[in-house]
């Protein structure tokens, strides 16, 4: 961390730099494309730089605020480095190698001051001891002890000798004389550096992967710490806990949820998972500040949530559901289903949804408007199958719609309140069960006025249902016409019209009353598997195996845009509540949000084109009152060659034109002579221009020398464009001369033949 605001992670062959305050990636740094990141440290003090070691046994020193690599050298192992560290003045950077070696470098002389030999196996374990003036180095390796390194001689003082498993984290006591090390022989021991003895050893009872020491000037009432001994938090392979031990007296005083541990620093405890998962803790009162999910594997289904769209709730290749705070990408993970998570839909206030999973149950989850914390209020269970598709009431919270890869689908009342069930799970009841289909019913869509019901199977139908009847569901009608199996189906919010997408790459429209196929849109080379009204119920969405989203207009049967920002299957399609904004989710991992610019564009071009409008008029002005010079700059800006031809025709109307002309053009700017250079190519090209365009080149190639000419940009290839038309200019022009001159010589000749004879 630097300053407790950023978080620096190597992902792939990067390290991104993400801002804890809004979980957001700020900067980037990849310049190992082929060699990959293998080992990041930083240096937060005083110049906030980081340095990387890669596997071509090179050491990379970074300004990461501008992405630019300031130093570079080799590392000197034979093989990569495993670990890195600085010292507590970030002036000595130390590199623990896979080849039993340690390399210390002074960063700011820029040299290796030792190298240390001696570490059986990869040293994947290295650590400064917090006062410099001792000058001690701690390793550790796969012998399992902590080597003490003596700086001044470059020798092993001692070796201490009390895991039997890979030494994991150390941490020192503000006085430097005790050290707690962690191992994942699920111990943790407490050495006086003193005698070089330990102290305790603590029983963890699990894999530990960090220890971190509290500091004793804080006040840790609040966490049951009552008295001045040292304590310390440990986070292990599990998990499941955090737990903060008492050494002194030889127990465990506190235990809470976790899921890994690494470091804390200061009032911040972050814990890593397979680089998958980051959580922040606060400590004091050691209680969950942030949590971010990095790699989401494929993801299912995705549903915006909350108040005003500001969450959204994500299925991926998991039994735990993920919601995201969409400010600050900090996230939630819910446990309750035992399989797959297969889809999600939301119900109107948008503070309650419902899943369905492989499990073969349904949930229905309800997110606390003040806290945002999501928590599950009720739960059913009677199909005999995988769950693939849900759907919720539209006008109220009464009931939710199941489809079943066991072909049925069912309808589960609501109780009128979830809220007063507490802490309890409220068990769902069927109203109606009907076998729906013949094949896997793969999506259910309940009408806007929660009276029909539209489901779509793998069996190349769809079906209209009617919720009106108590105790059952009564077929209305099939829609038939798709080649393959039924992805999705939905209802229009305006019109008695429903929307189904296939696995044939088309798009149909179907009227609810005839139940005939009104439109066809086809563009996906794939699967269609997701389709939504947009626009108020005048425009499409579709989302296909081809890893494009398509915008389609109703009225014309248009494709209007195509979004590609997938790489593979978009399973994931929803719009929020304003009709501003869409999230997509895809098998790629990625879940994309993205707002509708519309508006904003018509009204950037609206004042694009008023700007053109005013600007227009200021050059009639100009040109009205020959302020020619003002004129031709406007022009200029305007980028339009036409324009500034009209321009240098004004100019060139006078009696002293080309003297006229000469005096305007030596005042442009360097910019403004090689946009008007550019223009000249283009009048050049038409013999009506090509006069003004010849006069505008005669100052410049007078008055312009060749060096700064050649400096314009692209100015070969305007000057070899030019030749071509000046040479038929010249040729046009002289065969016109030789003409000219005849016609001449024809008419002196007729004077003198046709001339009177006087007689004497």
């Amino acid at each position: 961390q630097v300053n407790e605001q950023y978080i620096f992670c190597t992902c792939g062959t990067r390290v991104n730099v993400l801002e804890i305050s809004t979980g957001k990636i700020v900067h980037s740094i990849d310049q190992y494309k082929r060699i990959g990141v293998f080992s990041t440290s930083l240096l937060c003090v005083p110049s906030q730089l980081l340095v990387t070691a890669s596997r071509a046994l090179l050491l990379k020193q970074w300004d990461w605020r501008q992405a630019q690599c300031t130093r570079s050298w080799k590392a000197i192992h034979m093989v990569p480095v495993a670990s890195m560290t600085f010292d507590s003045t970030s002036t000595l950077l130390a590199t623990g190698g896979c080849d039993g070696t340690i390399k210390i470098w002074d960063v700011v002389k820029q040299y290796c001051t030792h190298n240390l030999k001696g570490s059986s196996g990869v040293v994947h374990l290295v650590e400064f001891h917090p006062d410099i003036n001792r000058l001690q180095l701690f390793s550790s390796s796969l012998d399992c002890g902590i080597r003490l390194w003596d700086l001044r001689s470059s020798e092993c003082i001692c070796v201490l000798q009390s895991h039997y498993s890979a030494v994991t984290s150390l941490s020192f006591s503000a006085d430097g004389d005790t050290m707690v090390s962690s191992g994942r022989d699920k111990i943790c021991t407490v050495w006086d550096l003193q005698t070089r003895k330990p102290k305790r050893t603590v029983p963890v009872y699990e894999a530990v992967e960090g220890v971190v020491l509290l500091p004793e000037s804080k006040d840790f009432s609040e966490i049951e710490v009552k008295s001045k001994d040292l304590h310390f938090i440990t986070a292990g392979s599990k998990g499941l806990a955090l737990t903060m031990h008492n050494f002194a007296l030889f127990c465990s005083i506190l235990t809470s949820p976790i899921t890994t541990s690494n470091t804390m620093s200061k009032h911040m405890l972050d814990t890593f998972q397979n680089v998958k998962l980051i959580i922040i803790y606060t400590v004091p009162p050691l209680s969950l500040m942030w949590q971010f999910v990095g790699y989401s594997d494929e993801v299912l289904d995705v549903k915006f949530l909350g108040k005003n769209d500001s969450h959204i709730v994500v299925a991926t290749n998991s039994c735990q559901l993920k919601v995201f705070e969409l400010q600050t990408n900090s996230c939630q993970i819910l446990y309750g289903h035992t399989d797959t998570v297969l889809s999600l839909d939301v119900f109107k206030k948008g503070s309650l949804f419902a899943s369905c999973a492989k499990d073969r149950s349904v949930r229905v989850w309800q997110m606390d408007a003040d806290s945002g914390q999501v928590h599950c209020v009720a739960r059913g269970s009677s199909h005999t199958n995988a769950v693939g598709s849900i759907t919720c009431s539209r006008m109220t919270a009464s009931f939710i719609v199941s489809g079943s890869q066991d072909c049925t689908v069912k309808v589960w009342d609501l109780p009128a309140d979830l809220s007063t069930t507490g802490t309890d799970v409220y068990e769902l009841t069927v109203r109606a069960t009907e076998k729906a289909h013949d094949k896997d019913v793969n999506s259910v869509a309940v009408s806007p006025n929660d009276k029909l019901l539209a489901s779509g199977s793998q069996d190349r139908t769809a079906k209209l249902w009617s919720l009106a009847g108590e105790g059952s569901l009564s077929l209305l009608g099939v829609f038939r016409g798709h080649r393959r199996g039924v992805w999705a189906v939905c209802f229009s919010p305006v019109d008695q019209v429903l929307a189904t997408s296939s696995a044939d790459g088309t798009t149909k429209l179907w009227g609810l009353q005839d139940f005939s196929c009104l439109k066809t849109f086809e563009g996906h080379d794939a699967s269609v598997l997701k389709v939504i009204f947009v626009s108020r119920g005048t425009q499409l969405l579709t989302s296909g195996s081809d890893g494009l989203v398509k915008l389609w207009t109703i009225k014309t049967n248009e494709c209007v845009k195509t979004l590609d920002a997938h790489q593979d299957k978009v399973w994931g399609l929803h719009n929020s509540r304003k009709d501003d904004k869409m999230v997509t989710g895809s098998a790629d991992s990625n879940i994309t949000v993205w707002e509708d610019v519309t508006e904003v564009e018509l009204a950037e071009e609206q004042a694009k084109q008023e700007d053109q409008i005013l600007k227009q008029q200021e050059l009639s002005n100009l040109l009205h009152e020959k302020k020619y010079f003002k004129a031709l700059g406007l022009a200029i800006s305007l980028d339009q060659p036409h324009t500034v031809l009209t321009v240098i025709k004004a100019i060139r109307q006078g009696a002293e034109n080309q003297e006229l002309l000469e005096k305007t053009l030596l005042k442009l700017r360097l910019d403004q002579k090689e946009s008007l250079l550019r223009f000249c190519v283009v009048w050049n090209t038409n013999a009506r221009n090509c006069l003004d365009a010849q006069a505008v080149l005669q100052v410049l190639l007078t008055h312009v020398p060749p060096e700064e000419l050649l400096q314009y940009q692209g100015a070969r290839t305007h000057l070899e464009g030019l030749i071509p038309y000046t040479e038929r200019h010249m040729q046009r022009i002289g065969r016109l001369l030789q003409a000219s001159m005849f016609l001449n010589y024809m008419w002196q000749k007729m004077r003198v033949a046709g001339a009177p004879h006087w007689s004497k």
